[in-house]
């Protein structure tokens, strides 16, 4: 290790607060809040860059947090980015810091993002006078419903950044790893609802009514062409309907069904045919089906596309803080708002192994419970990227 090499002092400040990273995550992880309402878990992340003498604005895109470091030098403007809100589950860790609140739960693990960014804070500010920049701690709400970030950077979040950095908690990679995807590494989310009406009437008579559950149950059936036959095979690509209402009981058909989807895409040229098939099959109905068709189909946000310029020095931040603890993985159809400042400043998104010795755990699960060492891990990794970055 050089002089001027940062590996020990990072290493060492991150151990020195990881107690204290832990502790924030279990209160925030007994404490869940939806989208747009982590009030709480706002005035915790307040109260700690207050305590670090971090310059901060609150309610940006209602909830959302925006700490500012100046460095020591002027250069570009880093966003590092991470998400507050919990999910509509109900726990089942029996931990003894599980979920105080019915139905909510800290399933995906942005306790964990929150903690991180929080540690990454303390060791940049103590940090900042070797920066040529300065680094925008962007704690962001909402990202499970894709509103988040857009509503942030409404009010200003984004202004002025040039490189951006997101990350989240991976439990299908080891404690101690880390993970990257080239290119597109998460998927585009789009979705649609889709309300068919029909004619009520008789289930013994069905000639003299128009069914829409029927109409229904093939749009359902022609949506499974979409990825199968107009989209090319080499562009991943999926269409899930999540939701189909229709009718009440036996006997009766229904004046009306509803439908609701997903799309997801990597690809722009895949994203447009996609759509433009949806809005096509649904306008078939009312000719093939005799039905009446309403479809409301939202572009939600775009790919996540981890851009060389910034994939680059975070991956060799990583390889000169860990050495080679990183293993590169296959893109993801779920989705990240964090495409929204992506879109806006080159980024990348780095994955953080969360996976507990002998656990299989996933995302989005009642029993999720992330290895708690990839707090200061992750402190440490973005710190040091942070330091590359601004160099």
């Amino acid at each position: 290790m050089t002089a001027n090499d940062p590996s020990r002092r990072i290493r060492d400040a991150a151990a020195a607060i990881e107690a204290r990273l832990v502790a924030i995550r279990r209160d925030i992880h007994a404490h869940p809040e939806l989208a747009f309402e982590e009030v709480r878990t706002a005035g915790i992340v307040a109260a700690e860059l207050a305590r670090l003498g971090i310059a901060h604005r609150t309610g940006l895109g209602g909830t959302g947090v925006l700490g500012v470091i100046e460095g020591g030098r002027r250069g570009p403007t880093l966003a590092i980015r991470a998400d507050m809100d919990a999910l509509p589950i109900a726990e089942e860790t029996g931990l003894p810091y599980a979920s105080t609140v019915a139905g909510k739960m800290h399933a995906c693990g942005h306790d964990i993002h929150t903690a991180t960014l929080l540690g990454v804070a303390e060791v940049l500010k103590d940090l900042a006078p070797m920066l040529a920049g300065r680094v925008l701690l962007v704690f962001q709400p909402a990202e499970e419903v894709l509103q988040g970030a857009a509503a942030m950077i409404a009010d200003g979040a984004a202004e002025g950044i040039d490189l951006a950095l997101g990350f989240h908690n991976q439990p299908d990679i080891a404690v101690g790893r880390f993970g990257f995807a080239p290119g597109a590494c998460l998927a585009a989310s789009d979705r649609f609802d889709l309300v068919i009406r029909g004619k009520s009437g008789h289930a013994a008579h069905p000639h003299a009514a128009v069914d829409p559950i029927v109409a229904a149950a093939a749009f359902v059936a022609q949506a499974q062409t979409v990825v199968s036959r107009e989209i090319r095979p080499i562009h991943p690509a999926v269409v899930t309907i999540g939701s189909f209402q229709g009718g009440a009981t036996y006997n009766i058909i229904p004046e009306r069904a509803a439908l609701k989807g997903t799309v997801r895409t990597l690809h722009a040229e895949a994203r447009e045919l996609a759509e433009a098939a949806i809005r096509r099959l649904a306008t078939g109905l009312e000719t093939t089906m005799r039905v009446q068709c309403a479809l409301d189909y939202q572009r939600m946000v775009p790919p996540l596309v981890n851009d060389e310029r910034v994939l680059r020095p975070v991956l060799g931040a990583v390889r000169a803080q860990f050495g080679e603890l990183i293993e590169e993985g296959e893109p993801s159809m779920g989705s990240e708002d964090f495409s929204a400042f992506a879109a806006l400043a080159p980024a990348a998104h780095l994955r953080i192994g969360s996976g507990a010795p002998g656990r299989a755990d996933r995302l989005h699960n009642a029993q999720y419970q992330p290895d708690e060492r990839c707090i200061a891990l992750g402190v440490q990794a973005l710190s040091r990227a942070a330091v590359e970055m601004l160099a």
